[in-house]
């Protein structure tokens, strides 16, 4: 084993460490955590700009929360709150850009699905950042979505199962996948089941929630 600077360099299984310009050493996974925060931040920057942007609007969203892990023995669901808000940068009738930032809190009972005790959990508490695609039926009245995209989740996460022992608190990254449809005459009021898929902590979050998009003056 070897010390460089601050850290000491060795053989640790899972964990890839790079040196750094002033001789400590950070995990693969963190830098990896942080390029993807800084990216997201500088592309909704430029894509709030670009040209071929024709139409904004704020859209704003309140739900009801949960969680759930990957893998369990019991059938277990966690509840909570959840919000978002988001830029809409429509590009076409049919496709539309949405950065997106929103939180969610979810916390278990003690009990399953089916009203039993259990020691399982899977609870998020987090900051929800990110940017996803929107693809419509560009139809009034009715029109039914699907969305996905990238992004990360910032909190802390517990997952406890008879498969994983998780307690971790950070930044990770998500994949944001999202069904709904839009309702009225202009298509300003959504209802969606969305999903937040956490793949480091073995555990998935999502909504059931509601939301209205309000346009911006160009």
């Amino acid at each position: 084993m070897y010390k460089f600077g601050c850290t000491h360099i060795g053989f640790k299984p899972k964990k890839l460490y790079l040196p750094l310009i002033d001789g400590c050493t950070r995990p693969l996974q963190y830098i990896m955590r942080k390029t993807i925060l800084l990216l997201l931040i500088v592309f909704t920057s430029s894509l709030a700009k670009a040209q071929f942007i024709k139409e904004k609007s704020i859209h704003a969203q309140i739900g009801y929360g949960v969680s759930a892990p990957n893998n369990s023995a019991d059938e277990i669901v966690d509840s909570g709150f959840f919000a978002q808000g988001e830029l809409v940068l429509k590009v076409a009738s049919w496709v539309e850009f949405r950065p997106y930032a929103g939180f969610i809190l979810t916390n278990s009972n003690g009990k399953d699905l089916n009203d039993n005790p259990t020691d399982e959990k899977a609870e998020s508490k987090a900051l929800l950042l990110g940017g996803k695609t929107r693809v419509r039926a560009p139809i009034p009245w009715v029109a039914p979505y699907v969305e996905i995209g990238i992004g990360t989740s910032i909190g802390t996460f517990e997952t406890q199962t008879a498969f994983d022992n998780i307690d971790k608190s950070g930044i990770i990254y998500h994949i944001p996948f999202t069904l709904g449809l839009e309702l009225g005459k202009n298509n300003n009021v959504d209802l969606r089941l969305a999903y937040y898929f956490q793949p480091s902590v073995e555990q998935y979050a999502g909504a059931f929630a509601v939301g209205i998009t309000f346009p911006l003056n160009n």
